[in-house]
């Protein structure tokens, strides 16, 4: 589809599913499309598009005496064609289309607005950073186009996958989901968003995967089976799928073979909205399904434009009206016939379309604008170009960006010179978004948070439960009204998903041997040690005085055990203690009685009286262990021990010698 302007912008859009043959070469004839399996979503977000030009030039305000154009092309989800149409585009050597009433031309594009695939996006906007033409994509999320050295001619209006991820991992620390299983397709888009969420998931240190398994391209039974079948057996509640509508497809079917329930789902935004799954067979299997979804938006007047679309007006340029056949036709349900007044297809059965078909009488998809997503990125994407354009123009000469000061000719305007104002342009949308890009091309990052409910009626309704964002602090700031999400299990009540559960206080955790670090046992503190935290990875000793209680899980002071006076032992060694302090206190006495005695002083009477008076503190100094022990008993009996042990012990070991000694000091005793 073309339209002529002042100034081109190129889009890709997804508006076929397949192709009819070669998918390298664009067809010659008009009315012999090579692509089918038409696809109305896609075709409603070029339409977007269409309409953003056509209000831009509406607009007074808004590029004031330029007029936009654009040139659609439709990418046929096919790598090859989607590349075609890029470098169609970037060289000037696309297909012609009428720039005025007598002219027929290649105008140059300034700037490319798609495409819709990760992979497909890689590939084109390695082709156009070439030229340093502006793209900005609508839906491709890989986090790898961020690396402005590999693109540097990149924008988008969706946030980086990598954004995404952290918002699947607020939602997982929100709900407690530890031990989760990861689903992936097989192309750009899976792979990078897995390693993204590997890479985040370990660093915070928030969970485990119990399985990551590709889904195959195709409808690979065998593959199929071998996956759901690790479901099945896995222990894990929680599945996320990075993949599109295609890959859930054929993933349910083989899930309603084998009857996997119990499971609690997590989209990616690729399938998050996506209503073909929205069925009475997979509805039972995915209700209560969490998704990130891109950010809602509304466009004024989008849908009085959609209703001027008809295959014999103009509304949307001079243009081949091929697409403009195929949505008819995939519409009303219908064929057009050739100038022979054949059926296109060369079917007999078909009901021939007249044109005169009233779109506004028949409910179909295309018309409910209550849920634009992708959609409004297109309008943001168009918007934004605008706006770089204007203040490319607001430019005054010596004050410019360029060399001398230089500002841009819109005559000979260069894509690069627009890809500076792209860059730092700022605006504010009807809806009240802001859109601007950092300094990797990517959008301020932003999503809603979808739940799948399914109501006793059998309908389904996809409500909008929260949003995450990314605060200026650069923090993820998670927003959920939890109290109204419908959870599809027989509690009503989120799902418990750990490999172990968390080791109370009192236990160390010990990982089990071969498995994830999410996987371990619990071990019970030893005698003397304890831990006062959920999930800890060792038990601390107590500190000397203090014992650890039974339960391990903090430490008390050490119970004191002593000999009580009551006690019987207590009694007998009370009685034994006193009765030989009384024994030494009389034979004292006798001694202190007889003390000019020959006999006594004989015995050296003072070295008497000092093993005596030992003796019966030595008897007294064991009291000191019956009753509960205090300060003072401790220093009393260390004191004594220092002043009369030494002595009492070298008296003892040589008493012999010291009583000879005495007898040679006082001479011979008398008679």
């Amino acid at each position: 589809m073309h339209k002529f302007g002042d100034v081109i912008l190129g889009g890709i859009f997804e508006m076929n599913f397949f192709t009819a043959f070669s998918e390298l070469y664009f067809t010659s004839e008009p009315n012999d499309p090579i692509c089918h399996g038409f696809d109305i979503l896609g075709f409603r977000q070029a339409m977007t598009m269409a309409f953003a030009v056509d209000e831009i030039n509406r607009n007074s305000k808004l590029l004031p005496n330029i007029s936009l154009g654009y040139s659609l092309y439709d990418s046929c989800s096919k790598l090859g064609i989607s590349s075609r149409a890029a470098l169609s585009m970037t060289s000037g050597r696309g297909e012609p289309f009428q720039l005025n009433e007598s002219c027929y031309g290649y105008p140059p594009v300034l700037a490319i607005v798609g495409d819709s695939s990760s992979t497909r996006t890689i590939a084109i906007s390695s082709i156009v950073s070439l030229y340093r033409l502006p793209m900005v994509s609508y839906f491709a999320t890989c986090s790898c186009l961020s690396d402005r050295r590999q693109f540097p001619s990149f924008f988008r209006t969706i946030p980086s996958d990598a954004f995404q991820v952290r918002a699947m991992l607020q939602i997982l620390r929100r709900f407690g989901w530890t031990w989760i299983g990861l689903l992936i397709s097989d192309d750009d888009y899976g792979r990078h968003a897995a390693r993204s969420f590997q890479s985040d998931l370990a660093q915070s240190g928030g969970g485990c995967l119990a399985y990551l398994e590709v889904l195959p391209q195709g409808n690979d039974e065998e593959e199929l089976q071998r996956i759901v079948g690790i479901m099945k057996k896995s222990t894990s509640r929680v599945v996320i799928v990075f993949a599109h509508e295609s890959n859930m497809l054929n993933l349910m079917e083989e899930v309603v073979k084998q009857n996997v329930t119990g499971l609690q789902w997590m989209a990616s935004e690729a399938w998050s909205a996506a209503k073909v799954l929205h069925t009475p067979s997979y509805m039972p299997f995915l209700a209560g399904t969490l998704g990130i979804a891109i950010r809602r938006g509304e466009v004024p007047g989008l849908r009085d434009f959609l209703l001027t679309i008809r295959p014999d007006n103009e509304t949307l340029g001079s243009q081949d009206s091929t697409l403009v056949k195929q949505f008819w036709e995939n519409v009303f349900q219908c064929k057009f016939t050739s100038s022979h007044g054949e059926l296109l297809d060369g079917s007999t059965s078909e009901r021939i379309c007249t044109g005169n078909e009233v779109l506004r009488n028949i409910e179909t998809e295309f018309l409910d604008l209550s849920n634009l997503r992708p959609e409004y990125n297109v309008y943001k994407a168009v918007y934004a170009l605008a706006h770089a354009l204007q203040d490319m123009l607001k430019c005054v000469p010596g004050r410019g960006p360029f060399k001398g000061q230089g500002c841009a000719n819109l005559k000979i305007i260069a894509p690069w010179q627009l890809l500076y104002y792209l860059e730092r342009v700022n605006f504010t949308t009807t809806f009240g978004d802001q859109v601007s890009f950092d300094e990797n091309g990517d959008a301020l990052p932003i999503y809603d948070v979808m739940n799948w409910m399914w109501h006793p009626d059998g309908s389904t309704e996809v409500k909008n439960m929260g949003e995450v964002k990314e605060l200026a602090s650069k923090v993820d700031h998670l927003i959920l009204d939890a109290e109204k999400i419908f959870w599809n299990f027989e509690s009503k009540k989120p799902p418990w998903s750990v490999c172990s559960e968390s080791c109370p206080p009192g236990t160390r955790m010990a990982r089990k041997k071969g498995e994830p670090v999410c996987c371990f046992d619990c071990i019970p503190c030893s005698e003397g040690k304890a831990s006062n935290e959920t999930d800890s990875t060792e038990c601390f000793n107590c500190p000397e005085d203090y014992w650890s209680n039974p339960k391990h899980d903090h430490c008390i002071p050490k119970s004191m055990e002593f000999l009580s006076y009551v006690e019987p032992l207590g009694i007998s060694l009370t009685t034994a203690s006193l009765s030989g302090a009384l024994l030494c206190t009389v034979v004292i006495g006798v001694f202190t009685y007889h003390r000019t005695t020959p006999v006594v002083r004989a015995n050296n009477s003072e070295l008497s009286f000092l093993i005596l008076l030992s003796l019966k503190l030595c008897f007294l100094c064991s009291l000191l262990f019956i009753g509960q022990p205090r300060l003072w008993t401790s220093s009393s009996f260390g004191l004594l021990l220092a002043l009369f042990g030494p002595k009492c012990f070298i008296i003892l070991l040589k008493p012999e010698k010291n009583t000879k000694k005495a007898l040679m000091g006082r001479g011979t005793p008398r008679s």
